[in-house]
C-alpha cells in the first residue's frame, strides 16, 4: 500500500466556504482546520464564514461581503496547531435563513426564500463554488433548503454544491453513531457530577443536575453513567405511569389537540423512592440527573409566557427545571419521611461546549473534515451529509434520507428503550424494585 492514498479530485474547486452554525461543540476546530487543510493541499482557497449565516443573510447592494468583518481566509498560517484548540475559530450564530420555509411549497415563494437567496448571492460574490456546513439538525435543515432552492434555479445558473457535517453534543443525529464533541462533553459533565457527589456526601444532601439534551437523553445518560449518578431521567423515560395527556389549543389552527406531557407527581415520587432506598443503605446523598428536554413535557400552564427561538424551541433557561424539581422532591421527601434532606438544583452544560477536546473527538472531527473534502472534490457530491461509522469509516448520506421531503423536518434519534445502552444506565443507577 503506497503512503499517498488520496485520490485526485474529480474537478478542481477554486474556492470553498466553511461555516459553523448553532451551539458550540468541542473539536469544532479539528473539523474546520482539517477540512481547510485538505482543500489547501490541492490549491483550493478556503473562506471561513464568520458567525454562521448571520452575515450572509444581510448581504445586499449596500452591504457587500467584507473580509475581516464577514469572512476570513483560512491559510496554512491561520490553521497552525489549531486542531486541538478550544472554541470555534470562525465563530457561530443561530441565524436561520430557512425559517420561513416550513413546507416544500414555500420553496417556490420568493418572499419565503428571500434570506436563502441572500445567502446564495453572498457566496457567489465571494467566488465560492462549494459550501461546507457544520451544525446540528436545524443547520442540516437549512443546508437542505438551500440545496432544494438551488434545484429550482433556471437551467444554466451557477450551483454551489453543499456538504454538511453533523455537530451536536446532544448526539441525537440520525445517520451517524456519535457526533464530535459528545464524548468530551460527557467527560466534562461527568467530572462535575463526581465532584458534586463528594459535596453531597459531606453534607448528606442531594444535587439535582439538569444537563443539556433538548430532544433526546444521550448526554444526560452518558454523564450519569460516567459520573456515577444515582438516577437519570430523560424524555425517553416519559411512558407508562410517567406520562400524561392534556387537551390544549393549537396556536396556529385554533383546534383542540391532545398533548403528551409528563406525570410530574410520579417522577417526583421516583426521585424520592431512590433517596429513601439510599437512606436504607446508609447513603443519604447523591446526584440525580435530568435532561433539559423534559421541560418541553411540562404542562402548558407552566410554559405560558416562555419565549421561543427562530426554530420554535422554548427558552429552557427561563424555566429552571432543576430548581423546580429540587423544590418538589425536597418537599415530597419531607412529607413521606418526616425528615428534611437538602436538594439543590443546578444546571450543567455550557461549560462543556468549548472544553478542551479529548483524543477521540479530535480523531472523529478530523475524519469528518477530511470527509468534507472527499465528498466535494473526490466524489463530486451535493446535498450530502458526511458520516463516520465503525473504525472511522466514511459514509455519505444524501439529505433526502435524513429530511422529510414534505415537512422539510429532520428526525430525532432517541435512545431506544431496552437497548444495551439504556439497560447500562438503568443497571448503574440505584436499584429500585418495581
Amino acid at each position: 500500500m503506497p503512503f499517498h492514498t488520496e485520490r485526485a479530485p474529480k474537478k478542481h474547486l477554486e474556492r470553498v466556504a466553511i461555516l459553523f452554525a448553532g451551539g458550540p461543540a468541542p473539536a469544532a476546530n479539528a473539523v474546520i482546520s482539517t477540512a481547510a487543510a485538505a482543500f489547501l493541499r490541492y490549491k483550493t482557497e478556503v473562506v471561513g464564514v464568520l458567525h454562521g449565516y448571520s452575515n450572509l443573510e444581510q448581504f445586499g447592494p449596500d452591504r457587500p461581503m467584507q473580509e475581516g468583518r464577514d469572512y476570513i481566509l483560512l491559510t496554512n498560517k491561520v490553521l497552525r496547531r489549531t486542531r486541538n484548540s478550544q472554541g470555534i475559530m470562525i465563530g457561530t450564530a443561530r441565524t436561520n435563513p430557512g425559517r420561513h420555509v416550513t413546507a416544500s411549497e414555500h420553496l417556490d415563494d420568493a418572499e419565503c426564500t428571500a434570506p436563502l437567496r441572500n445567502v446564495y448571492e453572498a457566496l457567489l460574490s465571494m467566488g465560492v463554488d462549494g459550501l461546507i456546513s457544520i451544525g446540528g439538525d436545524d443547520t442540516l435543515k437549512t443546508a437542505n433548503k438551500l440545496k432544494l432552492w438551488q434545484d429550482r434555479l433556471p437551467a444554466g445558473s451557477r450551483r454551489i454544491p453543499i456538504v454538511h457535517l453533523p455537530k451536536t453534543i446532544d448526539n441525537d443525529y440520525m445517520g451517524i453513531d456519535f457526533t464530535f464533541g459528545y464524548f468530551t462533553a460527557v467527560d466534562t459533565l461527568a467530572t462535575e457530577i463526581r465532584s458534586l457527589l463528594y459535596d453531597a456526601e459531606a453534607n448528606r444532601s442531594y444535587f439535582l443536575a439538569e444537563t443539556m439534551g433538548r430532544s433526546a437523553g444521550w448526554l444526560a445518560y452518558g454523564c450519569a453513567i460516567a459520573g456515577e449518578a444515582s438516577l437519570v431521567i430523560s424524555v425517553e423515560d416519559i411512558h407508562d405511569e410517567y406520562e400524561a395527556y392534556e387537551t390544549t389549543t393549537d396556536p396556529v389552527t385554533g383546534e383542540s389537540v391532545q398533548r403528551h406531557i409528563m406525570n410530574v407527581d410520579r417522577l417526583v415520587d421516583r426521585c424520592v423512592k431512590v433517596m429513601r432506598i439510599r437512606d436504607e443503605e446508609n447513603k443519604p446523598f447523591g446526584v440525580i440527573v435530568l435532561a433539559e428536554g423534559l421541560a418541553e413535557k411540562l404542562p402548558s400552564q407552566t410554559l405560558e409566557g416562555i419565549p421561543r427561538d427562530e426554530h420554535g424551541h422554548i427558552s429552557i433557561a427561563h424555566i429552571n427545571l432543576s430548581g423546580m424539581f429540587a423544590r418538589l422532591v425536597g418537599r415530597r421527601f419531607r412529607e413521606q419521611t418526616g425528615r428534611s434532606r437538602k436538594v439543590t438544583g443546578i444546571q450543567l452544560g455550557y461549560e462543556s461546549r468549548c472544553a478542551v477536546p479529548n483524543a477521540f473527538d479530535v480523531l472523529l472531527g478530523s475524519q469528518l473534515g477530511v470527509g468534507a473534502y472527499r465528498a466535494l472534490a473526490e466524489e463530486g457530491l451535493d446535498g450530502t451529509m458526511v458520516s463516520v461509522l465503525g473504525q472511522l469509516d466514511l459514509r455519505y448520506v444524501p439529505f433526502e434520507e435524513l429530511v422529510d421531503p414534505t415537512t422539510l423536518a429532520t428526525k430525532v434519534r432517541y435512545i431506544q428503550l431496552g437497548s444495551d445502552f439504556h439497560r447500562l444506565a438503568r443497571f448503574m443507577e440505584t436499584h429500585v424494585n418495581e
